[in-house]
């Protein structure tokens, strides 16, 4: 297949397809952050990348042979952790560019295989939104039923879809619950959480991760229970997951990061696709 991905962040699609068995010719990556494209050409150093995705009509792409678009645009104006300013904010807003370069495509290929996932926490109007632009509504499935985190997100996909009494729906069953419990993956201590909560990239860049233990660090964590994953340590002292953890948390190897800092892992962790969800709707591809 030759596959564009759009808002690449940690090249997860990428690597979903690997595991699947489903060769790549060419894989074009549409990522600006540098640690994002850094990782990327770690693990995979064919992959061409073409830069911001606002100025996609200067990419030399021969759009006709792409065969599977990818887009995980900014959900920063959708989620119910942001400030709720909608579709048509600043970030998300993005998702129209995705329509525009899927729309070209299809000019040229109009069976182009296309996913676009964003926060299940988007307002019902702004998924509608959406769901119009793109022809098809979405599942909704949450990472928990495959990994430790709860991470519940809406799949815009006509890998493969049905059709209901008034629309054209995205047909992706929900896999198997594996039954990944918090306390399964982390590496010491203990939590009393059935599955993590979040990973928020902030956190971990406002504080000094290698000084987690003094009393400033411990009232800041203490204060903030629902927002982020928080591990209670054998002297009952709190920190958060180190890179092994997150990365377990949203079901990459151990060492997939090991190259990045814990800020940018969790940077791209937080923000980016969980591997085995991935992996089980593109096993639906022909």
């Amino acid at each position: 297949m030759n596959v564009l991905s759009l808002f690449n962040g940690m090249n997860t699609g990428r690597q979903a397809l690997e595991n699947i068995g489903i060769k790549v010719n060419k894989y074009y990556s549409s990522e600006i952050k540098p640690y994002a494209i850094e990782l990327t050409q770690h693990h995979f150093p064919d992959t061409i990348q073409v830069g911001d995705v606002t100025k996609w009509r200067e990419w030399n792409i021969d759009w006709k042979s792409i065969d599977l678009i990818l887009s995980g645009s900014p959900c920063q104006d959708l989620s119910a952790a942001g400030k709720r300013s909608g579709i048509n904010g600043s970030k998300s807003s993005l998702f129209f560019t995705f329509v525009d370069i899927l729309n070209h495509i299809k000019t040229l290929n109009p069976n182009v295989l296309f996913l676009q996932e964003n926060v299940g926490s988007a307002n019902k109007l702004d998924v509608g939104i959406m769901s119009r632009a793109l022809g098809v509504y979405p599942v909704r499935i949450n990472s928990s039923l495959v990994t430790a985190a709860l991470r519940d997100r809406y799949y815009w996909s006509n890998i493969r879809t049905k059709e209901t009494m008034f629309d054209l729906v995205t047909d992706i069953p929900e896999p198997k619950d594996r039954k990944i419990m918090f306390k399964d993956i982390i590496i010491s201590g203990t939590t009393n959480r059935k599955k993590s909560v979040c990973l928020l990239e902030g956190t971990y860049y406002k504080n000094n991760c290698n000084n987690i233990f003094t009393e400033k660090w411990q009232k800041y964590l203490k204060k903030r229970p629902q927002s982020m994953v928080i591990l209670i340590n054998e002297d009952k002292l709190l920190r958060l997951p180190n890179k092994i953890e997150m990365c377990r948390i949203q079901g990459f190897p151990d060492n997939y990061c090991d190259i990045l800092t814990t800020s940018k892992a969790s940077s791209l962790l937080g923000d980016g696709w969980t591997l085995p969800i991935i992996e089980h709707i593109f096993s639906f591809i022909k």
